[in-house]
């Protein structure tokens, strides 16, 4: 199994930018961008397998994991650290994973220079209304009127419950059972150091014009048409199902797969997840490398 190598940089504005690497370099890069609340430990089951058929990057995205708060926790000023890191780690194209907060990331890395783009990974990532359920109306309540009731409600999920929800609410008992609690624990543990509460609120209120933006995406997927694979957990609590189909409506020709788990789908099926991921980038990368290993 291919070796996982941990490394950080100092980014432009001081902060430490922590992440994963794995694969040849000669190899197509892949992006791996996590979502709220955790940090490339999400994707430690694909990494050393995915990592046969890509150059694979997993950073901790600022005020995550191991990396420091940016002085401005936006998606935009994370977009631009991932970018540092790409451009000193000297990738070109690339593939780009979207999960949750890593949505309005990587589609600012992807809007910006399309031309770089060999494919998306989508799972459970938001791009359109249709995500937003009953659960948002707190929410879209905030963005509307950003007072300090309404940015109260807005971020009562912010405690170890909270952070607890976002990997079993919604999830079949049999399929919940099998996430450890270890994995929430570390990532509240991260969370309440000093300075990460205080960027989780400003990350809530920047979703707002993310989603002002929503528009611009649609007209970007449609436009360029990247290839794409949708891996996706049906029993997501935060994004509805409907969302699946917002996302074919704008790349028709998307691959889509609709597996039984969760918002944090690679907890309970990152086997049949990494392998729909490989044969992808084999796939749309046009040959399958010789030093590819088999699992």
């Amino acid at each position: 199994m291919t070796a996982v190598t941990r490394s950080s940089i100092k980014l432009a504005g001081g902060a430490e930018l922590s992440f994963v690497t794995a694969g040849d370099k000669r190899l197509p890069a892949a992006l791996l961008i996590h979502g709220f609340p955790s940090s490339a430990n999400t994707f430690r089951h694909i990494t050393p397998v995915l990592a046969d058929v890509a150059y694979v990057i997993a950073p901790d995205m600022p005020g995550f994991g191991s990396s420091d708060v940016l002085r401005n926790a936006t998606f935009d000023g994370y977009a631009a650290a991932l970018v540092e890191l790409l451009d000193h780690l000297q990738v070109g194209e690339r593939y780009v994973y979207l999960h949750d907060y890593g949505a309005p990331v990587g589609l600012r890395i992807a809007m910006d220079s399309p031309e770089l783009v060999r494919g998306l990974i989508i799972q459970n990532a938001n791009a359109h209304r249709t995500g937003f359920g009953p659960q948002w109306k707190d929410t879209l309540k905030f963005w509307s009127h950003p007072d300090s009731g309404n940015e109260a409600s807005a971020t009562a999920h912010l405690t170890l419950d909270g952070i607890r929800d976002q990997y079993v609410a919604g999830v079949p008992d049999e399929v919940a059972r099998t996430i450890s609690p270890s994995v929430w624990k570390e990532d509240w543990r991260v969370m309440s150091q000093p300075g990460r509460l205080a960027a989780q609120r400003s990350l809530i209120a920047d979703y707002g014009n993310y989603v002002a933006g929503f528009d611009l995406i649609s007209d970007y997927l449609r436009t360029y048409q990247p290839p794409a694979l949708m891996v996706w957990g049906r029993h997501d609590a935060f994004f509805d199902l409907a969302e699946t189909l917002s996302w074919m409506g704008d790349l028709p020709r998307m691959e889509a797969h609709i597996l039984d788990g969760g918002h944090f789908l690679l907890e309970t099926h990152a086997t049949p997840g990494v392998t729909l991921m490989r044969d992808f980038v084999e796939r749309t990368n046009g040959t399958r490398p010789a030093m590819s290993g088999s699992q």
